[in-house]
């Protein structure tokens, strides 16, 4: 499927921990390099722990302070670029909605002086640890007209990311939810409903998975951004044998949107 390599570009990640800390500095370093308005707003209402520091991306200095803030000033400031950033768990539908809105900006067409109106490429990005948060970016990808969404999920060794795609109100890439349907049928928690004791047991994970998932995150977004092409809606991992195996949509080419 081929994407606009001029359309402003607004993205934003549910996650700032494992793997979305590791997605930002790259994902920053690839909107600073495109020559067109981009936005990046990072969600997240946790806040840096001890425990955080060996395999996440943060350090000794950010501790107690909120991940999405640190990654936000952090690497907006290195790149010139404007901080956004909800310190928040965003779980309610229509507050997601509301964040996906694209802002419309004047843009001159392609070889002519002619202005036409044109609306931000809009990227959402999963980088949760629970199915109710997958869940919910589900309900809200299938109402949209159009929509990038790639989400991001692993364990201890293993892993994959998925890149659903709507346009013209039609799924031209299943997201996660298609592609694994259990994770429509899982009964967990949002983060804010867990209690202390819940919140303390996390699945385990590895440095190196979250690092995998997140390299895999931003070459999907560079193909869609830079390259303008991209043909991987999923993609599985295993750190262990150090493998990843993409799979590919066999589609006709469409248009650029």
């Amino acid at each position: 499927m081929r994407f606009s390599r001029t359309r402003p570009v607004k993205i934003v990640q549910l996650g700032a921990g494992g793997t979305g800390g590791h997605i930002a500095p790259h994902l920053y370093r690839l909107l600073y390099s495109l020559d067109r308005p981009v936005r990046y707003i990072t969600c997240d209402g946790d806040v840096v722990e001890q425990k955080n520091l060996v395999r996440q991306n943060f350090t000794p200095a950010d501790l107690g302070e909120n991940k999405a803030q640190v990654l936000a000033e952090r690497y907006s400031s290195v790149f010139g670029m404007e901080t956004e950033y909800v310190p928040d768990f965003v779980e309610d539908e229509d507050r997601l909605k509301d964040l996906l809105i694209p802002m419309r900006f004047r843009q001159r067409r392609p070889n002519s002086y002619r202005e036409e109106i044109v609306e931000e490429m809009v990227i959402l990005l999963g980088a949760v640890d629970n199915n109710k948060s997958r869940q919910l970016c589900h309900r809200v990808f299938t109402q949209a007209k159009e929509l990038i969404y790639i989400d991001s999920g692993n364990g201890e060794y293993t892993g994959q990311v998925v890149c659903g795609v709507r346009r013209s109100g039609k799924t031209y890439y299943p997201p996660i939810g298609v592609v694994y349907p259990d994770v429509l049928e899982d009964t967990d928690k949002f983060p804010t409903e867990l209690s202390c004791a819940e919140a303390s047991v996390s699945v385990p994970q590895s440095m190196a998975a979250n690092i995998t998932a997140a390299t895999a995150v931003v070459d999907m977004i560079y193909n869609i951004l830079a390259v303008g092409e991209s043909t991987v809606r999923k993609i599985t991992f295993s750190t262990r044998t150090v493998n990843i195996r993409p799979e590919i949509q066999k589609t006709k080419r469409r248009s650029a949107a």
